[in-house]
């Protein structure tokens, strides 16, 4: 797979990463060998960048992921990009936002043995805290790259001027937003930002956390302990309407040769100010269906279609800490 630089970071990234929020039990359970022979699949395939935090499953996810790369991993360490995100902290209520000096430090230190690595390659900021100044924040995410403990520091799910007041600090060298077919607010200005000021974007959702497959309808039920049972988003008159858009993709990207999954990630990477979309999958055959449409060049016909049959469609929120 062709590679491109992720922004100020120059690092040298696949334009799919494998996203491993499913491996940290909030989508259910999963059989853990599938899971490992998804990840060496996707590292076949050329992933080379593989996203993960602390949050998800507070280790449980960054410790398979380790598990599937170990051999990799001593062997040719450079090869491989290591993301994980910090600042997030749980409760007895929930989780709660903490980007801390004393969390986010402690959280690199518990992510660096998870993935049995000595240090991490890019290290993002999960959720803005309200309550913790980004200085604070920006100033611990320098001293933890001056001490070589992660190479390059980032936000996630910030804004455009979250990610400003953060800069002031410190450069944001990424940010990570959702962006799908159904949720394009990051249009507006977080994109032109990032592309005038080299920020690395690397987005995440880019199958509406699984509308934008084709595989799910009115009568799909979800697993015990998947987040998705408890959402609005995959019920009602709602859900109705999005599927017929969907529906109406699935037939314009096969009358193209390739499936809606497919469609709907080239759609994304398609911006010119997004290096990388994360895709999360447990399954070999869904990372390849991925990986394969790097290669899908959508035509500006191609696009204000796929916007047309979209346009009636209401944008389509995702989880945030608190409601997981």
């Amino acid at each position: 797979m062709n590679t491109v630089t992720l922004g100020m970071t120059r690092l040298e990234v696949s334009r799919i990463a494998l996203g491993t929020w499913q491996l940290g039990g909030e989508w259910g359970a999963f059989d853990e060998r599938e899971a490992i022979t998804a990840i060496r699949s996707a590292r076949e395939l050329g992933v080379n960048i593989f996203d993960t935090a602390q949050a998800y499953g507070f280790g449980a996810s960054e410790r398979l992921l380790g598990r599937a790369l170990a051999g990799e991993l001593a062997a040719n360490r450079e090869r491989i990009v290591l993301a994980t995100k910090g600042g997030l902290r749980p409760t007895r209520e929930g989780l709660v936002r903490d980007s801390s000096r004393l969390w986010i430090r402690r959280g690199v230190e518990e992510s660096l043995r998870a993935l049995g690595v000595e240090y991490i390659d890019l290290f993002q900021v999960h959720w803005p805290d309200p309550l913790v100044t980004f200085g604070e924040t920006a100033d611990t995410l320098q001293e933890l790259v001056d001490e070589g403990k992660i190479r390059h520091a980032g936000v996630s799910n910030f804004d455009t001027r979250q990610v400003a007041e953060y800069s002031r600090v410190r450069p944001a060298e990424t940010v990570q937003p959702p962006y799908h077919l159904f949720r394009r607010e990051i249009e507006g200005d977080l994109l032109p930002y990032a592309a005038e000021h080299d920020v690395g974007v690397l987005v995440y959702g880019p199958l509406a956390h699984g509308l934008l497959t084709g595989a799910i309808d009115e009568d799909t039920t979800f697993a015990e302990g998947d987040w998705r049972a408890r959402s609005p988003i995959f019920d009602g008159l709602r859900l109705e309407r999005t599927l017929e858009a969907v529906r109406e993709l699935e037939h314009f990207a096969s009358e193209r040769g390739y499936s809606s999954a497919q469609l709907a990630i080239a759609w994304t990477l398609s911006h010119p100010a997004v290096h990388t979309a994360i895709v999360g999958s447990r399954r070999a055959s869904h990372i390849a269906d991925a990986v394969a449409a790097v290669d899908i060049v959508l035509s500006v016909g191609d696009l204000a279609a796929i916007d047309e049959i979209v346009s009636h469609v209401m944008s389509i929120d995702g989880p945030t800490p608190e409601a997981v």
